[in-house]
C-alpha cells in the first residue's frame, strides 16, 4: 500500500482516486474549493462533478497542497493543462524528491509547446525518469462506477512504469506500460481537438460517414505529428492513440466532443464555458498543438480549421466546406509524410 497525493479534485482525478483506493492505496486528494473537501469528506461524494459515486474512507481530501503532498511516494496531477505550470511553482516546495510523478493532463501548453511531462521535469527539476503519463480510452464516469477500462502508462524507466501500472491494476482497470512518452501524450492531447471537430459535425447534423471520416483523418494527423517528434508510429494504433480517439469522438459523455456539438449548433465559444465548470481540453490546447505542428512542418488541416474557428475566423458550415474543398490526393500520401501508420 502506497501514500499517494492526487492534485485535482475534478471528474478525473476523482475517479482515478477510486482506481487508485480500489487498488490498496491511501489518497490524498487536494482542492482548490476548501468547501468542494468539506463536502467531500462529510458526505463521502463529489458531488459536483461525480454525482451518485460513493467514496470510500481511504480518500481524504484537502485544500492545502502540503497536507495533500506531504509523505506521498506517488503524486498525480490532474488540472487543467494551461494551469499546470503556475500551480506546480506554488507546490514543488511539498513535493517529496523521492516521489514519482503521474500526469492524467492531456493537453499542450500554450506559448512553450511543452507536453506536460516536459514541464513537470523544468518545474520539479525531477529527472524525465521518475515522471510519468497516463493516457487511454478513459471517460472519468464510466471509471468512477468502476467499468472496465484500460489504460497506458508511458514513462522512459521501464521499472517506475511497472511500479506505477501495479499502484492502479485493479479488477475494472487495467494499465499497461510504454516507454513511449511523447506519443502517449501527443495522442492525448492532439485527439481532444479531432473530438471537437467530430461534435461539430455531429451538430451540424451529419451522420455516421461523416464522423468516422473526421476521426481516421484525425487518426493520421496525430500519427504524422507524433513520429515527426519521435514518437514511436504504433503507439497511435494502441490506447493511447486509435482507443482514446475513438472513446472521445464517439462518447456522449465526453467533454470535448459535447463542447463540439454545441459549437455546431450554433452556441459561442463564451456561452458554452460559461455552462459548465470543466475545461474542454481540445479548446485550451488547440492553439498550441497548431503551433508544434508549424515548428516541425507537419501538415494538421483538422487542427489548423478548429484552430482558426476558435479564433472567430470560421463558422462551423465553413469548416466543414473548407476541409472538403481541399485539393484531392492519395491516402498514402500521408505514409510519405512520415507517419509510418499507413504504409
Amino acid at each position: 500500500m502506497s501514500r499517494v497525493a492526487v492534485l485535482g479534485a475534478g471528474s478525473w482525478g476523482t475517479a482515478f482516486s477510486l482506481v487508485l483506493s480500489d487498488a490498496g492505496n491511501t489518497v490524498s486528494l487536494w482542492g482548490r474549493r476548501a468547501e468542494l473537501c468539506d463536502r467531500i469528506n462529510a458526505t463521502r461524494a463529489n458531488a459536483d462533478y461525480l454525482p451518485g459515486v460513493l467514496l470510500p474512507e481511504s480518500i481524504s481530501a484537502t485544500p492545502d497542497p502540503a497536507a495533500a503532498l506531504r509523505g506521498a511516494e506517488v503524486v498525480v496531477l490532474a488540472v487543467p493543462s494551461q494551469t499546470l505550470r503556475t500551480n506546480l511553482e506554488e507546490w514543488v516546495a511539498h513535493v517529496p524528491r523521492a516521489a514519482v510523478v503521474l500526469s492524467l493532463i492531456k493537453g499542450i501548453e500554450l506559448g512553450t509547446t511543452n507536453r506536460m511531462s516536459e514541464v513537470i521535469v523544468a518545474v520539479t527539476g525531477l529527472p524525465e525518469a521518475r515522471v510519468a503519463v497516463l493516457s487511454g480510452p478513459n471517460l472519468s464516469h464510466e471509471i468512477a462506477v468502476r467499468q472496465p477500462a484500460a489504460a497506458v502508462i508511458g514513462c522512459v524507466d521501464e521499472d517506475v512504469a511497472a511500479m506505477l501500472q501495479r499502484s492502479c491494476h485493479t479488477p475494472a482497470f487495467r494499465p499497461y506500460t510504454n516507454n513511449d512518452v511523447i506519443g502517449c501524450e501527443l495522442g492525448g492531447a492532439t485527439k481532444n481537438v479531432i473530438a471537437l471537430a467530430v461534435g461539430m459535425a455531429i451538430g451540424l447534423g451529419f451522420g455516421d460517414n461523416a464522423t468516422a471520416s473526421v476521426i481516421t483523418r484525425g487518426l493520421a494527423e496525430i500519427a504524422r505529428l507524433g513520429v515527426a517528434l519521435g514518437a514511436e508510429a504504433s503507439t497511435f494504433s494502441g490506447l493511447a492513440g486509435l482507443g482514446d480517439l475513438v472513446a472521445t469522438c464517439s462518447s456522449r459523455l465526453s467533454r470535448n466532443r459535447t463542447f463540439g456539438e454545441k459549437l455546431g449548433q450554433g452556441l459561442t465559444l463564451a456561452e458554452i464555458e460559461s455552462s459548465t465548470r470543466q475545461v474542454a481540453e481540445g479548446v485550451a490546447s488547440c492553439e498550441s498543438i497548431r503551433d508544434l505542428a508549424a515548428r516541425h512542418g507537419v501538415e494538421m488541416p483538422i487542427v489548423e480549421h478548429v484552430a482558426a474557428l476558435l479564433r472567430g475566423e470560421l463558422t462551423p458550415k465553413e469548416l466543414v466546406a473548407s476541409l472538403i474543398s481541399r485539393s484531392a490526393k492519395s491516402e498514402r500520401e500521408s505514409s510519405r509524410q512520415r507517419s509510418g501508420l499507413l504504409r
